[in-house]
């Protein structure tokens, strides 16, 4: 059980240090802080996750943990006890910063139990992502997609004894790639780029009371942020392998995996029809 809770603690970090800088700077009415402290805050929320989940990779995204399933021979099935394990984590990050800034909410929402999303009052934001409102639904997914591509297509350079390599510096890497994208990709949609990240947080603020806005707002945005990581993740992982890695990945087996592929698809069938 180690990994798992490996898993939860590293995310309940990130989303301490991150929901926590949006927190300041949406209460605090841009007296405490601007967008790049919540650059920071996510920034930092990742590296010291990292430093906190190190036994079981410290993956800390499901999106992550997908991209290595397919081109890293992590094992499949430890992919849904991951996935748990970071949508607990960042469900209870999220609800430590909650009750931390309960009586601040109350304030800036206009009075105590009141709950809003969208409206210059509302705080449902602090928590998980929504989009701009110019946004169309292709633009919501493709900055999402985007965003994440670069994540994990830089994480696996820094992972890359064959390249440079960032070995034991690489949280401080993932620092600076976190940073980067939230000041150079981050307006649009918040930059989920983790679908845990959005997916805990938005489950817990409805639990709050944030009622049904949170999954509605945006023309149902939620699943953009959920759907999207994933999705460039596993493109990010897809460019860095073909391109540039030259270690173990099905990419750099022959005919790129299909036929390793194949075969295990006809031993399989193979084991059936003697079984039959």
């Amino acid at each position: 059980m180690r990994e798992p809770f490996s898993e939860f603690f590293g995310v309940m970090i990130l989303i301490l240090f991150g929901d926590g800088s949006v927190a300041q700077v949406v209460l605090g009415r841009g007296d405490k802080g601007d967008w790049g402290n919540i650059n920071w805050g996510w920034a930092l929320g990742v590296m010291i996750g990292v430093y906190c989940s190190g036994i079981s990779g410290a993956h800390l995204n499901p999106a992550v943990t997908l991209t290595n399933c397919i081109f890293r021979q992590f094992p499949w099935r430890k992919f849904p006890i991951y996935l748990t394990a970071q949508i607990l984590g960042a469900m209870v990050g999220s609800l430590i910063v909650y009750g931390n800034y309960k009586s601040a909410i109350d304030v800036f929402e206009g009075g105590a139990g009141i709950r809003t999303v969208g409206l210059e009052t509302s705080t449902a934001g602090i928590f998980c992502t929504y989009s701009a409102p110019f946004l169309t639904k292709g633009g919501q997914f493709s900055d999402e997609f985007v965003g994440s591509a670069i994540l994990v297509f830089c994480l696996y350079a820094l992972l890359d004894d064959g390249n440079i390599g960032a070995g034991n510096l690489t949280p401080l890497g993932l620092f600076f790639v976190v940073y980067g994208i939230g000041a150079c990709f981050g307006s649009n949609t918040g930059y989920a780029i983790n679908p845990a990240r959005d997916l805990g947080p938005r489950l817990m603020s409805y639990a709050v009371g944030y009622g049904a806005d949170v999954w509605t707002a945006g023309d149902y945005y939620f699943w953009v942020p959920v759907v999207a990581p994933f999705m460039g993740c596993v493109f990010g992982g897809l460019l860095y392998d073909v391109f540039i890695y030259t270690g173990q990945s099905p990419i750099n087996c022959p005919y790129m995996g299909l036929g390793k592929f194949i075969k295990c698809i006809n031993g399989h069938r193979s084991n059936l029809g003697s079984a039959v």
